[in-house]
């Protein structure tokens, strides 16, 4: 039984290596498609692309796990059962329960590295993936500076070059317009030639311009049209001049972590547990708060007036009418009503909406947690899934396998994200839209694998065409029937 269990742990092994970075590989490639517009004309050295690969892939492998366990589970039982060697083994009298339960024990192992993947690694890959992400968005897109084309990457500068060299570093007719002074194109300089290179560490781009001319009119700007013929226009020439432009922008900066650190697929479950904590107590605290400003409030519409020492002598014109009191008490228990109502109403207002987006933010923070547990317990359900319709289907290679693989996965994943929106709506709890895919797929994996270990003729092709054969036939026969008795009328 050893050898059979080696040999079981083998076959599922291989493809389960090789069907994680596959899974992985496509997952990412889903990835940088969505964020291949932040990407592309950034001029990012291969170091970057790297890193954010590698951080893209460690943060998606939660996902790849139940994916790899599914289809290597399929291949490797489709794979015996197309060599007959699940016939061999069970007239040997190894039934399917045993032949599936050291690859159970296998998954199990699979399903707690799973978890502490998802619990201890991922969120580290996110934070830094994020950092990565927000760098790149905010960096602009790399210097490319063509002919005839009027170039803006600058703050405050529009640069046209009308010819560049081969060498790409001398140029020809070239123009710059400085709006630095929000007065449009005021300030203008022109060179022949020049040459255009960016300093050794990378933070300037410098133009060394050869027998130019400098026009400012700046100072006509706001002057009327009469005497604005009488200001002379500026005007100089050079034979060489330099002009410096600022290229941090081009560069990847980067950015403080604790922009990130909060978010809750950046937090371990430790973290998460922690937070949930404390957004349940601010969550209390806003609604005794509410309670306390509601009761207040009461209690001074109700004693204010009547136990105030100030009104006692109107005492008992108090009763009903406030047109019984002088006018100008009469003012002041109006203002102080109408200012204690409208304290009342911003501070319920107030602490509706805080508890509302606290509310919110524990959900986020619960869903995350859960999602940690869910997928880990996704690569058991696969299993189940995937061992008993491989003993079952008896197809090996990689073609029938993926596509049942795909489509389990495909349903799964869709049922988590609207359980996930549904738990995030306050439509039912939390810990049920987390795991309502997972409930869904349980019973599959019962009935599946009861059927396969048991050898019963339920999920047999064999017992399906038959039932096929019987319906084709009790169709002819009432057909032949009804037209016997036609011909016989």
């Amino acid at each position: 039984m050893k050898i059979v269990n080696k040999y079981l742990c083998k076959n599922f092994l291989g493809p389960f290596f090789l069907t994680f970075f596959v899974a992985l590989f496509v997952l990412l490639m889903q990835f940088v498609w969505k964020w291949v517009d932040e990407l592309v004309g950034k001029g990012l050295e291969v170091t970057v692309m790297l890193k954010l690969l590698f951080y893209a892939a460690v943060s998606l492998a939660s996902m790849a796990f139940p994916l790899a366990v599914m289809l290597a589970s399929l291949m490797t039982f489709g794979n015996m059962g197309e060599r007959y060697e699940i016939v061999a083994l069970k007239s040997a009298g190894i039934s399917t329960r045993k032949m599936m339960a050291p690859l159970a024990v296998l998954t199990v192992f699979i399903t707690i590295l799973s978890f502490l993947v998802s619990d201890q690694i991922i969120p580290r890959a996110t934070l830094k993936l994020r950092m990565l992400l927000y760098d790149i968005q905010e960096q602009k897109p790399a210097l490319n500076i063509e002919e005839g084309v009027f170039y803006e990457g600058f703050d405050n500068y529009s640069i046209l070059v009308g010819k560049k060299m081969p060498d790409g570093e001398t140029i020809k007719d070239i123009l710059i317009y400085d709006h630095s002074r929000r007065q449009g194109n005021t300030s203008v300089t022109y060179a022949a030639s020049g040459t255009m290179s960016v300093t050794p560490d990378k933070h300037y781009l410098l133009f060394t311009l050869k027998n130019g001319s400098f026009w400012d009119e700046t100072s006509t700007m706001g002057v009327s049209r009469g005497k604005r013929a009488q200001l002379p226009l500026m005007r100089a020439t050079f034979d060489k001049q330099y002009k410096r432009f600022d290229m941090s922008d081009f560069s990847l900066n980067q950015v403080n972590a604790e922009l990130f650190e909060g978010h809750s697929s950046s937090l371990t479950n430790r973290q998460l547990q922690v937070q949930i904590d404390t957004m349940k107590k601010q969550i209390q605290d806003l609604e005794n708060n509410t309670a306390n400003v509601f009761f207040n409030n009461l209690y001074y519409f109700n004693t204010y007036i009547r136990d105030n020492d100030q009104f006692k002598e109107q005492k008992s014109s108090l009763k009903n009418d406030l047109a019984a009191l002088s006018p100008d008490v009469r003012e002041r228990v109006l203002n102080q009503a109408e200012n204690a109502s409208r304290s009342f109403i911003y501070s319920m207002q107030f602490n509706y909406t805080e508890a509302t987006y606290r509310t919110k933010y524990m959900w986020t923070y619960q869903i995350e947690l859960q999602r940690k547990y869910r997928l880990a317990v996704a690569c058991l359900l696969f299993f189940f899934i995937g061992a008993p319709l491989g003993s079952i289907i008896r197809k090996g290679g990689i073609a029938v396998p993926l596509v049942l693989t795909v489509l389990f996965f495909v349903i799964y994943f869709a049922l988590s994200v609207i359980g996930e929106k549904i738990a995030n709506g306050s439509t039912m709890p939390v810990w049920f839209g987390t795991w309502m895919s997972s409930f869904i797929l349980l019973p599959l994996c019962v009935f599946l694998t009861y059927h396969a270990t048991m050898d019963t003729a339920v999920l047999s092709p064999d017992t399906y065409s038959k039932w096929i054969e019987k319906i084709k036939h009790i169709k002819l026969f009432s057909k032949n029937r009804h037209e016997n008795s036609s011909t016989l009328s």
